[in-house]
Order: structure tokens, then C-alpha cells, then sequence
């Protein structure tokens, strides 16, 4: 799904997408404090990786939550999406959105790869074993970063029209975290580092898209290409950029 929406943009003229955003909106304006609070919440997170003191505590948490330790229910795996689907759902249901079905697309894909590359190579040096099996993937959640990631962006696309519809998706983003412990899928910090990082992607996104794509008066703005790829287990983004 991320590398297909990432080649739509990839093939999208770039003077159209200069031009489907004209100028910067509420939308877009990220102040850096909200790229430092999500960055020290997943540094405290990774404190209570491994089998210290803090892993204990953990463990402590893990059992309240998990129980006996068997899986519980699968509607985990898809409730993830949800808050996706529903901000192109809500858009079609009269509910306005804050940008046409392009640019959301286009920073929902700039945001889905900067929340895979992040997680997944977290999940790389960290190398967490997971509560219920042996694979070293736990740390951070991927499941509960795409809910997050989703949630956020419905909040940026809806906050003016439907202040419960925008916040909404918080609420199903925060149940599949619950339900990643509770399914003994995932430690508790692995749920809050994922959350975190799915937060700050989609900030990423939008504070990035008006500087990327937007056309200013008087200026011919840099065309962008940029084509995904995956090889040997391994993900690369090939960008090429002409002033």
C-alpha cells in the first residue's frame, strides 16, 4: 500500500501538484516543539526495552494486561486502517476536508513511508523480542503507528468542520494500542513509541508538502520525482529534483 501511493505521486505531473496547493494553511504549521515532545516519548519508551529493571516493570504490566497470554481477537490488524479509509469516508459523507483528494493522498503517502521507514528501522537496531514469540520486531508498534498516523491526519483534515469527527480517530488509534497489549502482540512501550511515531510522521508530512509541492508567485518551484523500491529485504527511495 505505501510503495503504490507513493508511485501515484511519482507519476503525478509535478506543475499540478504545485499548483493544487496555492498557499500554507493552518494545516501545515508544525512548531518544532511537536517534533521534540513524540522524539523524547520514544527515547523514554526504549528505557523499558531489554530485561533491566524497567523491563520488569514491564513484564508487570504486560501480565495485567495480557492475562494468559493468548491472542484474543484479530480486528486489530485491520482496525489499524480505519482512521485512513475514514478520512476519504468522511469527505464523500459531506463532512469537509481541509484538502482535495490529491493532496490528501499525497501527504497521507509522504506520511505512510516516513512512519515505515522510522518504525521499521527501529525495529531493526532495536531487535525487541516480541511478548509471545521469539521474532526481535517488537519495538516499535507498526500497527499501532498507522492507527496514530491515520488519527492525526484526520485530525489536520477535519479540525474546522467536525471537531468529533477529527478526533475520533484517536480513539480507534488508542484502541488498537490497547488491543496490541492486550492480544500480547506488543509491550506496553512499544505501543507508546509506535503512537509517537505515527504523531510525528504525519506532522512531518504536512509541515513538508507546502514546501515541496507549493508554487509561489513569481517563482518556478523545484520539480520532484521519486520513485520507491525494494530489494534484497531492503527499502530505497530514489528522488530526483530539477530547479
Amino acid at each position: 500500500m505505501p510503495v503504490a501511493l507513493a508511485l501515484a505521486v511519482a507519476y503525478m505531473p509535478a506543475q499540478a501538484r504545485r499548483d493544487s496547493v496555492t498557499a500554507t494553511c493552518d494545516t501545515h504549521r508544525v512548531k518544532a516543539i511537536e517534533f521534540a515532545i513524540p522524539a523524547a516519548t520514544v527515547g523514554a519508551a526504549a528505557l523499558f526495552a531489554g530485561d533491566g529493571w524497567l523491563g520488569g516493570l514491564r513484564k508487570d504490566a504486560q501480565c495485567a494486561f495480557a492475562g494468559d497470554g493468548q491472542r484474543k481477537t484479530k480486528v486489530d490488524d485491520y482496525l489499524q486502517y480505519s482512521p485512513m479509509v475514514a478520512t476519504y469516508a468522511l469527505d464523500l459523507c459531506g463532512i469537509d476536508a481541509a484538502h482535495n483528494f490529491k493532496d490528501r493522498t499525497i501527504i497521507l503517502a509522504m506520511a505512510y513511508a516516513t512512519m515505515g521507514l522510522a518504525v521499521n528501522g527501529i525495529k531493526l537496531a532495536a531487535s525487541e523480542r516480541r511478548p509471545d514469540s521469539p521474532a526481535r520486531n517488537s519495538f516499535p508498534s507498526g500497527h499501532t503507528a498507522t492507527a496514530f498516523m491515520g488519527a492525526e491526519l484526520m485530525r489536520r483534515e477535519f479540525k474546522g468542520s467536525s471537531p468529533v469527527a477529527a478526533y475520533s480517530g484517536y480513539a480507534v488509534a488508542t484502541a488498537v494500542g490497547v488491543l496490541r497489549v492486550c492480544n500480547n502482540r506488543h509491550w506496553v512501550n512499544d505501543v507508546v513509541a509506535g503512537a509517537a511515531i505515527g504523531i510525528a510522521s504525519t506532522k512531518l508530512a504536512y509541515w513538508l508538502y507546502p514546501r515541496i509541492f507549493t508554487k509561489h508567485k513569481g517563482e518556478h518551484g523545484p520539480d520532484v520525482v521519486a520513485l520507491p523500491s525494494y530489494q534484497d529485504g531492503g527499502c530505497t527511495l530514489t528522488a530526483c529534483i530539477t530547479f
